[in-house]
């Protein structure tokens, strides 16, 4: 419009002046400045004369357009950025035409001065753009000669405000103005301005980062017509292809850049570069940085057809890699191998291209948000080396410890892939493995140490999660055997251990401990470290989880140690290490140097070494004996004893010396206990495993049994015992202990008491024996201390102190008294006791010390490096009870004399049991929550006499303890003691039998706190596992010892055990991902030492539903109590089922729906064989109605299986089962084929049937009556059963049913020789091979294994599910029951894989949200009575009902079977019906009743033939279509797809529309004739289905009707 009217204009009138005049009058609207441009443009066409024209021209442009640009004087402001941007590029437009028509240079120089000037001073003003639009102007006006240092100066500034665009608003409008206008304007400008444009992009000394690639590859992208040119081109700038800077921006911006359009460019410009290149056709290079390796990029016309081709395929993977869509990239992957082909030398084996071209595509892949495509983009780097064998770069090796290493710290990538069962293993793990092993091997030896070191010191540089380190350590601990880590090698590696100790997955940690330390056996250099630097490294491994003695890896240790003994590092002469001439020498003066108190340690009060030190030196010293035990087995040298002996010699010394040499420092004395602990500790075999499965592995460890070491140390250990004992008895009796500090020793001396009394134990009790008579003195001497008074005096720390330490004795000979029975024979009297604890209140607190006590003030001044006065006075509370726990305990019979005998304990006289109760409420909430566990024993005894008469005082005992419990829920190392102590107390069998009697407020409170146990297991798992373990021991212990009533408490809380055999969560992703690397770890048996060295906590929610189970196979069925209990539970079985079916219509495979009516069904199975007529005669219907549900196919196998059971046993019921098939066909037709899959076991069900003929007729009559439904499913299932019926029939050779031969013949013969199109033959064959029908017995099926592990597999449960035997004999809470219906099944059902036939009933939730299921009504010429409207005659049927309609109809059919959403569906049929499609094809004709799409299509399916066609079946349809002459299209983006503007439609085509998301899948792309795309222009890659559709489909319509109306003319 403007353009009409500058024509307009300039037709009325001729005069400059006047024109200009005109427009630049009132307000300088869009469309005003629009039209002077056109203006300007047209006289500027015409040619500027000598009249006016210039001046008028000079006019217009300083007095309108420049004032103009800077702040729009005149009119109003049109407040949009648009209006903005058209005004000022209009201004900018025609300031260009007045430039040239004035006279061109002079204006445009004053101009650009004035511009920069104004750009200079406020680059981040708003008037910034209209300075660049200035520039943009005039820049192509001024002269290269004359103007050159201005141009210059503009180019550099251009440069630097495209660079500096690093925040929003006005600053990053005028960079991107500057990059797409100002900078190609100056790119006209001639060679002087693009060199310095180029200068600043490039020259040494600007800086270049990731922040800067993106604004580089603007300013590229705008001069890259210039900066690489066409041949012939003019004005052409520096050739950018020479330059390596410009090569690694485009890399950068290829695999690092975030925004699609940063990658676009970068692809540009490697697209025009070798466009370029080829045009050109001259050879030439562009080295690497630095100089080594080939070039970065490199062209020679002798190759040009393969580097043509190479880098066709790379850029067309990084265009494929911007869709995201894991189904449209896999298909392309294959040629990255061809680009590795190309990348590498036939002749010489070295790199032709730069491997950084490669890392750039896989590190788009691993920067994706996509995690399946970084999976795969991982898994194909990893593979690189099993195919081909690549030279070595050094920017592979740093891609490796860079990029590659970020992308494997994603724990989500190690989870299994699909099919792989639980504990295989992750298939990146072993790729990982296989991959370092392979590329390490084949590094150069002086590059494979650096690597290694870089790769740990990665490691250390972040924090892993469990599951990464995991398998990381283990890929390293693969790597086979070279000396390549020293010194800083081992002391990464032991970062890389203290990173791993923050994974709170024990199992998980402690095997990525033992793969780290098997890495430092194969890697580390002895001769480059010394015996020093790996004692260190050792003392970071933790024993409880990883180096246990025993293990396969101690001996692995020591095997090393011996090998490389006399090639350790020596310390440096002078230097204050310790003499490491051998192993043997070293730990001698280890153990020497250890035994000397240092200086800092001096003194009575000081401190107790934490221990490190010692287990350090533990560690050592029986290392070296085990190492030379392997030395005397093979040479009879030396034997161990005399070695022990000569390492523990300055210990033993010591020790024995501690009962006479009272002057002894104290330091050391701690240190030689300590010492003596961590010795014993460390010495025994860890895990129960070690003793009964490591034969081999200790076989070259010692040449004595695997517990020579550990009965020579105990010997030597109680040799001292005497010394120490009185030592001991000395110090905690003569009040030595006299500081806060000291109570840490007195822990020491108790703790090693403890450990002389184990080892008396061992070695037979002795009346006279040391350790027993220090213990008794101890007792007398500590209730002695505790009832001493103050006579009135404030006390002081040391009385304080010593009290402490007193009541903390007694405590520790209280708990061994309990341990150990044998100490209860010495006459231990608990009289003295029960009589201090009588003048104590309980619960007492002690007393702060007087603060003017020298000792006392000294404390309070130094208490930040000690406990706090609370801590003490906890610990002294927490002994307190410990002794009182000890005393009812002694007091109260742990098992009554006859059932109905009340237990009254006999607490101290002045204390009744309602105020203990009240005194444990009370400790209970001062007491931490670490040391509450003897509240909770004390508890236990106390409740169950006072629940009858002070119920709301154990209800409220529940309430606190409950209370106390949950506030522990994230502290780990104390909630599993605490939660067992509280569920023995609250759950206490004889506490639930009274609660259960009264039905009262504890009852109900026993019951809700279940329940929130059962809630609190869904957070942490293994809690509700304590809880069944517990009370299922419980019951069974009072059955055992119990008469017929054992169990009549155990029914009222049925309740807990229908929750824990339908118990288990479903986990999140990374949950499930964490349990199956657990199983993974744990299948590696002794493989992995922290298998060994830990003991399962078998907390794993599939152990309470094996509890439960285990617990019912134990009931005797003949017994009353068991048979009613097993009796209530299968009703409240049941009951849950219909709960579970009511609460949701349909269900998904797999949900939480599903796997708990999976549970119902197995636990009912369980419980079959305790059932009697009487008790079925109640829930017979019930099963049977259960079977009328919809329901997925493993419970559908359950239910068949316990009615087959039934009726087998009790054939009284089989008049019940007939009247299941009375129903009309619409009421059976979504369960009918669980009956007759029922029918077709009818050989076991008549087993025990006396009259056999009436059965099989009335069989007979079933199956031939379902074989006539319209329903394809039900007749399959009629056809199995009559064919399995009818064998039975001609094997008992029943003869009334000879009137039926001919018809039960021919329908079967019919059903084998079935053929023509579907796959009617192919499901007959596939049901008959079905394991259901053709392997499964259910008589000699049943047991444990079919039921949990066999059927659950083969029905297509999930792996969570399954529950193997193993499990079941390693839960050894609960006795296994060896009777033989437990036993492996006899048929080969277990050996069977899952087949490709589900079974799924119509109308059944199998997932699908509309219509039926893939079985379901598929088939119409197999109908026995008719044949159906073949499918020509249906279309031309469809064509005559759209002629009459007067609708005209094309050949086009649009297959729209992949799209989910009914939205496109509803469009897409409006669409086909508006452009006369001849057919849509969709996937499930439902889809029609759906509101969105009837609301999009607007009753167009009403006049437009629709067409079901699954997509599973589209295979078999294209091939169809194509044989009746149609070219069959696809609609997606493919390396070969054609141009939909370029493409000729023929009449007889086929359109295959893709998912909304995946598009079409691999499969079907072989099937096409031709893909067609549709051109984009912008950024994002991809259109809506039905906008893409709709496009092809009115592009066809288009083309025929040219066609037509051709012909016509």
């Amino acid at each position: 419009m403007e353009r009409v009217l500058a024509e307009v204009l300039l037709a009325q009138s001729r005069d400059p002046r006047a024109l200009f005049g005109v427009l630049c009058r009132g307000e300088a609207s869009a469309e005003r400045v629009e039209t002077l441009r056109f203006l300007l443009q047209r006289l500027e066409d015409a040619g500027a004369g000598p009249g006016a024209l210039p001046e008028a021209a000079r006019e217009v442009a300083t007095g309108y357009l420049v004032p103009l640009l800077r702040g729009r004087p005149g009119g109003a402001d049109p407040g949009l950025p648009s209006q903005r941007r058209r005004v000022l590029r209009a201004a900018g437009a025609a300031l260009r035409s007045c430039a040239r028509l004035a006279g061109g240079p002079p204006l445009a120089a004053a101009l650009a001065e004035e511009a920069l000037r104004d750009l200079l001073a406020g680059r981040r003003a708003p008037g910034a753009e209209a300075a660049v639009e200035v520039l943009a102007a005039v820049g192509p006006c001024l002269r290269p000669r004359e103007d050159g240092p201005l141009l210059e100066r503009v180019a550099q500034t251009a440069v630097v405000l495209a660079m500096g665009a690093d925040g929003p608003g006005s600053a990053e409008d005028a960079a991107a103005l500057a990059a797409a206008r100002l900078l190609p304007a100056l790119g006209q400008c001639g060679g002087a301005a693009l060199r310095a444009v180029w200068d600043a992009l490039v020259a040494p000394g600007v800086p270049w980062g990731p922040d800067r690639v993106g604004p580089e590859l603007q300013v590229l992208s705008a001069l890259a017509e210039k900066l690489l040119p066409e041949p012939g081109a003019r004005d052409a700038g520096p050739d950018a292809r020479r330059c390596g800077r410009f090569w690694r921006t485009v890399q950068a911006g290829l695999g690092s850049a975030e925004d699609a359009l940063t990658r676009k460019r970068a692809r540009y410009l490697l697209q025009r570069a070798v466009e370029v290149s080829a045009e050109l056709g001259a050879d030439y290079t562009c080295d690497a940085h630095g100089g080594t390796g080939p070039s970065l990029f490199w062209w020679s016309e002798k190759k040009k057809d393969e580097l043509l081709k190479f880098w066709e395929n790379y850029v067309l993977i990084m265009e494929t890699l911007e869709g995201n869509q894991i189904h449209v990239i896999k298909p392309v992957l294959p040629k990255l191998n061809t680009l590795f082909e190309y990348a590498v030398s036939e002749e010489n084996g070295c790199w032709l291209f730069h491997p950084s071209w490669h890392m750039c595509v896989y590190k788009r892949m691993f920067e994706s948000e996509n995690k399946i495509l970084t999976k795969e983009g991982v898994i194909h780097f990893l593979e690189l080396y099993e195919l081909k064998c690549l030279p070595f770069s050094p920017d592979f090796s740093e891609f490796i410890i860079g990029p590659l290493m970020d992308a494997l710290s994603e724990s989500s990538l190690y989870s299994r892939s699909p099919g792989q069962l639980v504990g295989s293993g992750s298939p990146l793990g072993l790729k990982l493995q296989k991959f370092l092993v392979t590329y390490v091997s084949l590094l150069p030896e002086e590059i494979k140490s650096g690597f290694l070191l870089k790769f740990l010191q990665k490691m250390t540089s972040r924090h892993w999660c469990a599951v990464p380190v995991l398998f990381l350590s283990r890929a390293l601990a693969s790597v086979p055997p070279c000396q390549a880590l020293g010194v800083e090698g081992l002391l990464a590696l032991r970062d890389v251990l203290r990173r791993t100790m923050v994974t709170h997955q024990i199992l998980l940690r402690g095997a990525a401990q033992c793969y780290l330390l098997q890495t430092a056996l194969r890697l580390v250099d002895a001769e480059k470290v010394s015996l020093s630097d790996v004692s260190v490294f050792l003392a970071s491994l933790r024993q409880e989880e990883a180096l246990g003695r025993g293990t396969v890896l101690w001996s692995e240790l020591c095997d090393w140690l011996r090998g490389n003994e006399r090639s350790f590092r020596q310390p440096a002469p002078g230097s204050q290490g310790l003499l490491e001439a051998s192993l043997t020498a070293y730990v001698k003066n280890l153990v020497q140097e250890y035994m000397k108190s240092p200086a800092w340690e001096a003194g009575e009060g000081g401190l107790v070494p934490d221990g490190l030190e010692a287990r350090l030196t533990a560690t050592m010293v029986l290392l070296a004996v085990d190492v030379e035990g392997q030395k005397a087995q093979y040479s009879e040298k030396r034997r161990t004893q005399n070695i022990l002996r000569m390492f523990l010699d300055p210990l033993l010394d010591a020790l024995m010396k501690f009962g006479t040499n009272v002057y002894m420092p104290v330091p050391r004395t701690d240190r030689a206990l300590q010492l003596l602990l961590k010795l014993l500790h460390t010495c025994t075999l860890r895990g129960s495993r070690a003793q009964e499965g490591l034969a081999s592995a200790t076989a070259a460890m010692c040449s004595s049994p695997a517990d020579e070491v550990s009965a020579l140390l105990q010997n030597l250990v109680m040799s001292t015992s005497e010394s120490v004992s009185e030592f001991i008895l000395r110090r905690l009796t003569t009040n030595e202990l006299r500081s806060v500090a000291d109570l840490d020793r007195c822990h020491l001396y108790l703790l090693v008491l403890t450990e002389l009394i184990h080892l008396q134990l061992k070695q037979g009790w002795k009346t006279g024996a040391p350790v027993c008579r220090v213990v008794s003195l101890l007792k007398n001497a500590s209730i002695r201390h505790l009832q001493e008074t103050d006579s009135g005096q404030e006390p002081t720390l040391a009385r304080q102190i010593q009290r402490v330490a007193s009541m903390a004795t007694l405590a520790r000979v209280c708990e061994a008294v309990d341990l150990q029975p044998a100490l209860q024979q010495e006459s231990l009297d608990p009289a003295p006791l029960e009589r201090l604890l009588s003048t104590l209140p309980l619960s007492q607190t002690l007393q702060k010390p007087c603060a003017d006590d020298p000792e006392s003030r000294s404390f309070f001044e130094e208490s930040s490096s000690c406990p706090g006065w609370g801590r003490i006075v906890a610990q002294y509370v927490h002994d307190q009870w410990v002794c009182l726990s000890f005393l009812l305990r002694r007091c109260h019979p742990l098992v009554p004399a006859a059932e109905g005998d009340q237990l009254e304990p006999s607490p101290p006289t002045v204390w009744t049991p309602a105020l203990i109760l009240r005194a444990a409420l009370d400790a209970l909430s001062i007491l931490p929550s670490d040391q509450v566990s003897p509240v909770f024993c004390c508890m236990k005894i106390l409740v169950p006499q006072l629940l009858t008469s002070c119920e709301s005082l154990c209800v409220e005992a529940f309430d606190v303890a409950w209370r106390v419990l949950t506030s522990l829920s994230n502290t780990q190392q104390t909630f599993w003691p605490n939660l067992r102590a509280f569920v023995q107390f609250v759950f206490d069998d004889a506490v639930l039998a009274t609660a259960a009697k009264a039905k009262g407020q504890a009852y109900f409170r026993i019951k809700e706190i279940m329940y929130k146990i059962i809630e609190m297991s869904a957070i942490k798992t293994g809690v509700f596992n304590t809880l069944t373990s517990h009370c299922c021991r419980s019951w069974l212990a009072s059955a055992s010892r119990g008469p017929q009533g054992a169990l009549s408490s155990a029914r009222h809380y049925s309740d807990l055990l229908l929750e824990a055999c339908t118990f288990g969560t479903v986990f999140r992703r990374d949950q499930r991902l964490t349990q199956d690397v657990q199983t993974f770890v744990e299948n590696l048996g002794h493989d992995c030492a922290a298998n060994v060295v830990m003991e399962s906590t078998k907390r794993e929610d599939c152990y309470v539903r094996i509890c439960a189970i285990k617990f019912l196979c134990l009931l005797d069925g003949s017994n009353t109590s068991h048979k009613a209990f097993v009796e209530d539970l299968a009703v409240k079985l049941l009951d849950k089922d219909v709960r579970v079916s009511q609460a949701r219509a349909r269900y998904y495979a797999n949900s939480l729906q599903h796997r708990v009516k999976n549970r119902v069904w197995q636990a009912l199975l369980t419980l079959f064989p305790r059932f009697d007529q009487n008790f079925l005669n109640g829930i017979i219907d019930k099963i049977f109605q259960a079977g009328f549900t919809n329901n997925q196919a493993s419970i559908k196998y359950f239910i068949e299986w316990i009615i087959i059971l039934i009726l087998h046993k009790f054939p009284q019921f089989l008049q019940k089962f007939w009247d299941c098939f009375s129903y009309g066909e619409e009421k059976l037709k979504a369960s009918i084929c669980t009956f007759l899959s029922v029918l077709s076991h009818l050989d076991i069900i008549i087993q025990n049937v006396p009259e056999k003929r009436r059965a099989l007729k009335q069989a007979l009559l079933v199956a031939l009556q379902w074989g006539l439904s319209h329903n394809f499913s039900i007749r399959l299932y009629a056809l199995v059963a009559l064919k399995k019926v009818w064998a039975v029939c001609k094997a008992l050779c029943v003869e009334d049913c000879d009137a039926w031969t001919a018809l039960i013949e021919r329908s079967l013969s019919q059903a084998e020789s079935v053929h023509g199109a579907g796959n009617a033959k192919k499901n007959w064959q596939r049901i008959q091979d079905h394991f259901f029908f053709a392997t499964f017995h259910p008589l000699q099926d049943y047991c444990l294994e079919t039921i949990f592990h066999t059927l659950p597999r083969l029905s297509g449960v999930v792996e969570e599910e399954w529950i193997t035997l193993s499990r079941f004999s390693s839960f050894t809470d609960i006795p296994s029951d060896t009777g033989p219906p437990w036993c492996l099944s006899r048929t080969p059902l277990r050996e069977l894989n899952p087949g490709d036939w589900s079974q799924q009933d119509t109308g059944s939730g199998s997932g699908e949200a509309d219509g039926p299921s893939e079985q379901a009504d598929v088939q119409k010429k197999v109908i026995p009575w008719g044949h159906g409207l073949p499918d020509a005659d249906l279309e031309l049927a469809l064509q005559d009902r759209a002629a009459r309609l007067g609708k005209s109809t094309g050949s086009l059919i649009v297959v729209a079977s992949l799209v989910d959403k009914p939205t496109n569906l509803g469009g897409l049929c409006r669409t086909c019906e508006v452009f006369g499609a001849s057919v849509l094809v969709v996937g499930n004709l439902h889809c029609v009743r759906d509101k969105q799409f009837q609301h999009l299509s607007v009753s167009a399916e009403q006049w437009l033939p629709l067409e079901e066609v699954k997509p599973h079946q589209l295979t078999g349809y294209l091939q169809q279509k194509r044989a009746a002459g149609y070219m069959v299209i696809g609609v997606e983006q493919t390396a070969h797809s054609s141009d939909l503007v370029q493409f000729s439609f023929p009449e007889k085509s086929l359109l295959l529309l893709g998912n909304e998301r995946e598009g079409i899948p691999a499969n079907l792309l072989r099937q096409l004739d031709v893909c067609v795309e549709i051109p984009q222009q912008g950024v994002i890659r991809s259109l809506n289905v039905h906008v893409s559709g709709a496009l092809l489909i009115w592009e066809y319509t288009r083309q025929q009707l040219l066609r037509r109306t051709g012909a016509l003319q």
